[in-house]
C-alpha cells in the first residue's frame, strides 16, 4: 500500500469527498482505486475563517508501478506520495526454554503495562510489582483526598495501578520518534481495551480519566492470561546488586518492603517521575543518576467557551473540533522559558501530591471535555546547573520545597493556594474570587502565588502572560485563575542507560519511562515500555542489540 498526505477537505465535507479528492489528486478513475482507509485527520485553524481538516490516506491501487511512475514526473504528487509505513508489530524474541529467571517490572504505569505486555507475549511471564493499589481502590483513595483532603501516600494520584495519567486528560499525542509499527501498538491494544476506534487516525487522540480505568484492567488481564503475575501493594526498598571482580555491577534481585527478595537478572525500572524514595535507593546503591531540567508553574483556568471563540471564531464546538486546546510559549527578558504544559479542554485542576505536608496540582478531563473550564500548567523551565547545583537529587529537594510553601499558603490542609490573574500582573494578594470558579478540590485559598513560586518564576510568568494574549484573546484575563503549584511536570533526575537499555553502570537494570527520564506522557511511555522489553527480551534470548 501506499500513503497520501497533505489532502486537505472542507471541515463539513459531504460523504465520499475524501474518495473523489483522493482519485483527483492521484488522477485516477474509481475503478483503478481498491481500497483506502483514513491514516490521519487533523485540522488547520490558522485562518479561523477557513479551518480545514487535512488528512494522511492509506490506498491501494491496481497499478501501483504505473503510479510511482508518474510521480516522479510531477514534483506536487511524489511530496505527498510514499510507501505505508510497516504497522505490524512483530515481536523480536522468544523466551528460551530454560534457564533464566522471570524479568520483574517495578510499575503499573503505561510504561510498565506495555514492557509487562511485551515481555508476556514473548513467552517470559514476568512479575509486576507496584506500591499502590489496583486502580478502582486506588480511584477511591484518589476521590478521598479530593473530596476529604485525607491523603493515602501509596494510593493517590501518583501511586497505583494505571500510574499519574490513569488521571490526566489521557493525551495520546507525543513528539516522539518511533517506529510506526510500536507506536500502532499502543494504539491498537489502547483500542482493544476499550479505547475509542477514533485513537487510531485522529491527530490529538485523547481518551479521558473513566475510559482508562477500565482500559487498565483489561490490559492486566491480559497480561495475566498471558502468564504474567501481578503484585500490588509491593513496595521495592532495595536492589540486590552484584559487583564482580573486574568491577562490573548486575542485578540479582529486588528486596520488598515485607522483607522478601525476589531473585531476577533482569529489571524494568519504570516506577514513574514521583517515586522519590526509590531515587534515593538507587542513588546511594550506586545507579548512575544525574539531573535532569523540569519545569514548575502553576494552573490557569479560562472559561472554555473564551478559549473555543478565541481559537476557532464562528467555528466554536463544532462537533469535529470539540473544545479547543491550545500551546503556548514564551521566552523571558530574565532567559527564562515559559510554556503551557498538559493543557485540558474541557476539565478540572486535580490535587496530584503523594506526600503529606505538600500540595501539588495537575490537569485532568474525560472524554467529552464537557467541563466548564479549560485548565494548563503555565510553567517555566528550571535548569539543574542553575538553579539547584550539587547533588543530583537536589531537583527533589527543590520540588518539595515549594510545595511545602504552597501546603502553607492553601492552608495546611491541602486546599491549594490560588490568585485572579489580574491580582498576580498588578503583584497584589487575592482576597476573593470572581467569575471563573476554580475546579480544584478539595478547594483554594485565594492569597498571593509568589509565596510558593521562585522570584525568576513569578517575573517570567508575568511577563508571559500578556504575550500569550496577543495569540489567544482574554488569555490574561483578570478573573481567570492560578492554582499553585504545578512541580511533578517531568522526572527531576535521569537514569543514564545505554544503547541497549541499560543502565550505564548496572547490568540487568532497564530505567524505563517517565520516571527515569525518557518519557513525557501516556503514549510516549508506552512506546519507552515496548522498547526496553524488547531490549531485556534480546537480552535474555541471548540476541544482539538492535541496530
Amino acid at each position: 500500500m501506499l500513503r497520501l498526505i497533505d489532502l486537505k477537505l472542507p471541515l463539513d465535507h459531504a460523504e465520499g469527498a475524501i474518495e473523489a479528492a483522493l482519485l483527483a489528486r492521484l488522477g485516477l478513475q474509481p475503478g483503478e482505486l481498491r481500497s483506502f482507509k483514513v491514516a490521519r485527520r487533523a485540522w488547520d485553524a490558522r485562518r479561523k475563517s477557513d479551518i480545514h481538516l487535512v488528512y494522511s490516506i492509506d490506498f491501494e491501487v491496481a497499478d501501483e508501478a504505473a503510479l510511482l511512475r508518474r510521480a516522479a514526473g510531477d514534483p506536487t504528487l511524489a511530496r505527498t506520495l510514499a510507501p505505508q509505513p510497516e504497522q505490524d508489530y512483530r515481536h523480536v524474541a522468544r523466551a528460551p526454554g530454560a534457564g533464566w529467571k522471570r524479568p520483574v517490572v517495578i510499575g503499573t504505569g503505561p510504561c510498565g503495562i506495555f514492557a509487562a505486555l511485551i515481555l508476556a507475549e514473548m513467552g517470559f511471564r514476568p512479575i509486576i510489582l507496584d506500591r499502590g493499589k489496583v486502580v478502582r481502590e486506588r480511584t477511591k483513595d484518589t476521590w478521598a483526598l479530593w473530596r476529604r483532603g485525607v491523603l493515602t501516600p501509596e494510593s493517590n494520584v501518583q501511586f497505583g495501578e494505571g500510574g499519574a495519567g490513569t488521571f490526566s486528560d489521557g493525551k495520546l499525542y507525543s513528539g516522539i520518534k518511533a517506529p510506526e509499527a510500536m507506536s500502532r501498538k499502543v494504539l491498537t491494544e489502547f483500542v482493544a481495551a476499550g479505547a475509542p476506534e477514533e485513537i487510531l487516525f485522529v491527530a490529538k487522540p485523547h481518551i479521558g480519566t473513566f475510559r482508562l480505568v477500565t482500559m487498565v484492567e483489561s490490559l492486566r488481564e491480559k497480561i495475566i492470561a498471558l502468564g504474567g503475575e501481578y503484585r500490588f501493594g509491593t513496595k521495592v526498598t532495595d536492589f540486590v546488586i552484584e559487583t564482580g571482580r573486574d568491577g562490573t555491577r548486575a542485578i540479582r534481585g529486588v528486596v520488598t518492603h515485607a522483607g522478601e527478595t525476589i531473585e531476577t537478572d533482569h529489571v524494568v525500572l519504570a516506577i514513574g517521575h514521583s517515586a522519590r524514595d526509590t531515587f534515593h535507593t538507587l542513588f546511594d546503591r550506586g545507579v548512575f543518576v544525574e539531573p535532569k531540567p523540569f519545569s514548575i508553574g502553576v494552573r490557569i483556568e479560562h472559561p472554555q467557551s473564551m478559549i473555543d471563540r478565541a481559537r476557532f471564531g464562528d467555528f466554536a464546538k463544532h462537533p469535529i473540533l470539540g473544545a479547543a486546546d491550545y500551546k503556548l510559549v514564551h521566552h523571558g527578558a530574565n532567559a527564562r522559558s515559559v510554556y503551557s504544559f498538559c493543557m485540558c479542554p474541557g476539565g478540572t485542576v486535580v490535587a496530584a501530591t503523594s506526600e503529606e505536608g505538600r500540595v501539588v496540582t495537575n490537569g485532568m478531563s474525560q472524554y467529552s471535555r464537557a467541563e466548564r473550564n479549560a485548565n494548563s500548567g503555565i510553567v517555566v523551565g528550571i535548569e539543574p546547573a542553575r538553579d539547584y547545583p550539587g547533588h543530583p537529587l537536589a531537583g527533589i529537594a527543590f520540588q518539595r520545597h515549594w510545595e511545602e510553601r504552597a501546603f502553607a499558603a492553601g492552608g495546611g490542609d491541602y486546599r491549594a493556594p490560588a490568585q485572579l490573574v489580574g491580582d498576580f500582573l498588578a503583584g497584589r494578594p487575592s482576597t476573593a474570587l470572581g467569575a471563573v470558579i476554580p475546579s480544584y478540590k478539595p478547594g483554594v485559598t485565594p492569597t498571593d502565588l509568589s509565596l510558593c513560586l521562585p522570584d525568576f518564576a513569578v517575573a517570567a510568568i508575568r511577563e508571559a502572560l500578556p504575550a500569550f494574549a496577543r495569540q489567544i484573546r482574554g488569555y490574561d484575563l483578570a478573573d481567570a485563575v492560578m492554582t499553585g503549584v504545578e512541580t511533578r511536570t517531568s522526572s527531576p533526575i535521569r537514569i543514564r542507560r545505554g544503547a541497549d537499555c541499560q543502565s550505564v553502570n548496572t547490568r540487568g537494570l532497564f530505567p524505563a519511562g517517565e520516571g527515569a527520564g525518557y518519557a513525557g506522557g501516556i503514549y510516549s511511555a508506552g512506546v519507552d515500555g515496548i522498547r526496553v522489553a524488547e531490549a531485556v527480551g534480546r537480552a535474555m534470548a541471548g540476541l544482539a542489540v538492535a541496530a
